[in-house]
């Protein structure tokens, strides 16, 4: 008895040490992850004077928001931040829209091309967008050129809409694929004996037990193409059309650059899309773990 008690605290205490290090290993990560944001609200806090008179790491001898109201003012982003949704909305909700389609498909229907008909649209998810750039380039001109007009995809809301569409459509496919074959096939079967159509089971039937993982994607995809900068750089020539993440350029300075206006601006451009995860946590965690138990 003895012995075994002796055995159970030398394994408690190993237990205690393991626990430690894992504790102490992550805590170094996430303050790695995180310092970086704080050290820009901080930088955003302190005007531009008291860094050039005291030094970046020195104690602020004041903190405002007035880095805030200049960035504001200067970055136009009630034009920019429209901008943005004009190009965000429909991109999510079109990906949305055809991920489950394409899956609802995959999942409960067999046919001959299931299967691959799945992983060419993972695998065209995972291409490089460096090696597609100038071929997605090429081909919006040459469209344009056809129909006589090039800015009906380039230089054009619907071109940037697009390319987002096609690039997110893939990963939102396979997972809600994943989710529908999770669903009991007994409920697709009921549906067809009622004499529900193809499309009826899916819009009534399947779509509805698709909430949770629609809204993570929605969170996910939303915040993707919301930061996107490269697309509308590429693919738009008019900065008056480019999303909010091209405003932050209008802080910059001709000679001189001021890093605390900037980082406010950034803190600006990046505040929706925190709010957005803050408001819909609750379904994107839900939508996360639906699944992955049995039961």
């Amino acid at each position: 008895m003895t012995s075994t008690m002796v055995v159970d605290a030398k394994y408690r205490d190993k237990q205690k040490v393991k626990d430690r290090f894992i504790s102490a290993f992550i805590g170094f990560f996430a303050f790695v992850w995180i310092f970086p944001i704080l050290w820009t609200i901080w930088t955003s806090l302190r005007p531009y004077n008291d860094i050039i008179s005291y030094g970046v790491f020195s104690w602020p001898k004041h903190l405002n928001l007035d880095n805030y109201f200049t960035a504001f003012k200067k970055m136009g982003l009630t034009h920019y931040f429209l901008n943005t949704l004009y190009v965000t909305i429909p991109a999510v909700v079109l990906t949305l829209f055809l991920g489950s389609l394409i899956a609802f498909v995959v999942s409960r229907y067999s046919f001959r091309f299931n299967l691959s008909l799945l992983l060419l649209f993972t695998a065209g998810n995972m291409l490089p967008i460096v090696l597609t750039y100038i071929p997605v380039f090429w081909l919006y001109i040459k469209i344009g050129d056809l129909f006589g007009n090039r800015s009906l995809l380039y230089n054009n809301y619907l071109g940037i809409i697009l390319v987002h569409v096609a690039f997110q459509v893939g990963f939102a496919t396979f997972v809600l694929s994943s989710y529908m074959k999770t669903v009991p096939k007994e409920i697709s079967e009921s549906a067809i004996i009622d004499g529900a159509s193809v499309f009826r089971h899916y819009w009534n039937v399947m779509l509805p037990l698709l909430r949770p993982p629609l809204a993570a994607l929605g969170v996910l995809m939303s915040c993707w193409i919301y930061n996107d900068f490269f697309w509308a750089l590429i693919l738009m020539s008019q900065d008056s059309k480019r999303p909010v993440t091209s405003a932050l350029r209008q802080l910059q300075g001709e000679y001189i650059t001021d890093f605390n206006l900037l980082a406010a601006g950034a803190i600006i451009v990046a505040a929706p899309t925190v709010i957005l995860f803050f408001v819909l946590r609750k379904q994107f965690v839900s939508g996360l773990t639906l699944g992955s138990t049995k039961g």
